[in-house]
């Protein structure tokens, strides 16, 4: 049985595209990308998942008055929509249990760091970079893990290194964590669930 994928997103979606060309080149395995849905409704990421002929919804988080209606909302949105893997890709807001709960395990998310490093509430964007550079860690990176309830702390999945240079701004750390880890781990992820490859244990997981 194919796999249906739902990803979320909030902005540009260069996770996005990593995915389609993934997808485009035959790397998800037994998935498929059926629907990507926007917090924002003028999000670029709509834009490439339409020249992907992909559907796209949007689910507008400033029209909901707070994070539990909104996260049904987003919970009926996804079953809707037969969702088998839910994919976070730069998607700004935090689900409640409405949304983790009903989808354990199938929701996956890339972080721009080596996790439990430069993660949490405030960690996104940029302020991780930011604050990697003003620890001077030697590495950074970035992890593909299970959403949970918790920012960041679900079951970790996939993790890659990349080297912090000297005179690195957040910026150009972003860049190369992105061309380096970020755009290679979660499609490979997306792969290794839709291919059966992962179990969770103990709160870990265990890749076959």
């Amino acid at each position: 049985m194919m796999k249906k994928i739902v990803v979320l997103v909030s902005g540009g979606g260069t996770n996005l595209q990593a995915l389609i060309n993934a997808q485009q080149a035959g790397e998800l395995g037994n998935g498929k990308i059926t629907c990507v849905i926007s917090s924002k409704a003028d999000a670029y990421a709509l834009t490439r998942a339409a020249e992907a002929g992909i559907k796209t919804r949007t689910l507008i988080r400033k029209d909901y008055s707070d994070i539990a209606s909104y996260s049904i909302a987003m919970r009926d949105a996804l079953t809707q929509e037969g969702a088998d893997l839910v994919v976070y890709a730069g998607f700004m807001t935090i689900l409640d249990e409405n949304v983790c709960d009903a989808f354990k395990n199938k929701m996956i998310n890339v972080h721009p760091a080596l996790i439990p490093s430069f993660c949490g509430k405030g960690f996104y964007g940029l302020y991780v970079h930011q604050a990697a550079l003003e620890k001077g860690v030697k590495v950074s990176g970035a992890t593909v893990h299970f959403v949970t309830a918790e920012c960041d702390a679900g079951p970790i999945i996939l993790q890659k290194a990349v080297e912090v240079m000297e005179g690195d701004t957040p910026e150009l750390l972003q860049k190369r964590i992105m061309e380096q880890a970020e755009w290679k781990i979660l499609p490979q992820a997306v792969k290794l669930f839709c291919d059966d490859k992962i179990t969770v244990k103990d709160g870990k997981t265990i890749i076959k």
